[in-house]
């Protein structure tokens, strides 16, 4: 099991590299088996869970599912996948990063989003860098580390502020940082200023996810988009059999 999920990291790791503009990764993001299935089937060849979607599909408002519930909806959305699978895992549910880092490979986990707020408020930066070391330490090579930055949803939306930030979580051992709800107009600069990949949040209407690479993503993710566009066309059909 341990070969198969490093191999699967050193899978994940590659589909970030060398990436051209205009053509960044695109990783859908499946909350529950039947969803991960139907992206791997179209050929994703990586999915990342978004933990507002794994807990709309648990009965959870964002950010209030239980840490054992998260773990095993990734661990069952991995298990019907061949593909490399990330997960949200928010800021870490309070966990050492030691157990954090054994929860996550228990249940398959590639990689992790690890949020630098908690409660709607940012965290000291370098206090989230020092403890993000500890989880890259505790994970060796086997998890890829995406770093939320989260000054554009619960700080300033200075973008200055972000690549600061950013700075530190890189030189802390995050693999790609996530800069999330920047504006599209500050990608450019973002991209100037921060240091290996970035993943980006697409929406599902504009701009094209091809746009979205040419302005300086890595990797386009889509939070709980898909999740919602799912339901609400869930709701479109059940009104229909009224």
């Amino acid at each position: 099991m341990v070969s198969e999920v490093a191999t699967k990291v050193e899978r994940f790791r590659a589909l970030h590299q060398g990436r051209l503009p205009g053509e960044p990764l695109v990783l859908p993001g499946p909350w529950d088996a039947a969803s991960a299935r139907a992206f791997a089937d179209a050929g994703f060849p990586a999915l990342a869970t978004p933990s507002a979607g794994v807990a709309a599909s648990l009965g959870y408002e964002d950010g209030a599912t239980p840490a054992a519930e998260m773990f095993a909806a990734v661990a069952r959305i991995v298990r019907v996948v061949d593909v490399p699978v990330s997960a949200d895992v928010e800021d870490g549910y309070g966990l050492a990063p030691k157990e954090l880092v054994e929860r996550l490979l228990e249940a398959g986990a590639v990689g992790c989003n690890l949020e630098d707020s908690v409660g709607g408020v940012l965290k000291d930066a370098a206090r989230h860098a020092e403890w993000l070391a500890e989880v890259r330490g505790a994970a060796g090579g086997q998890l890829f580390v995406n770093a939320r930055v989260d000054v554009f949803v619960h700080g300033d939306s200075d973008p200055e502020r972000a690549i600061e930030r950013a700075a530190l979580y890189v030189a802390a051992g995050a693999d790609c940082v996530y800069p999330i709800g920047a504006p599209v107009d500050v990608l450019p600069l973002l991209r100037a200023g921060i240091q290996g990949p970035m993943n980006v949040i697409a929406r599902l209407d504009e701009p094209s996810v091809s746009d979205l690479g040419e302005l300086g993503a890595t990797r386009v993710t889509f939070g709980p988009g898909l999740q919602r566009r799912a339901a609400e066309a869930v709701r479109g059909i059940v009104a229909g059999l009224r």
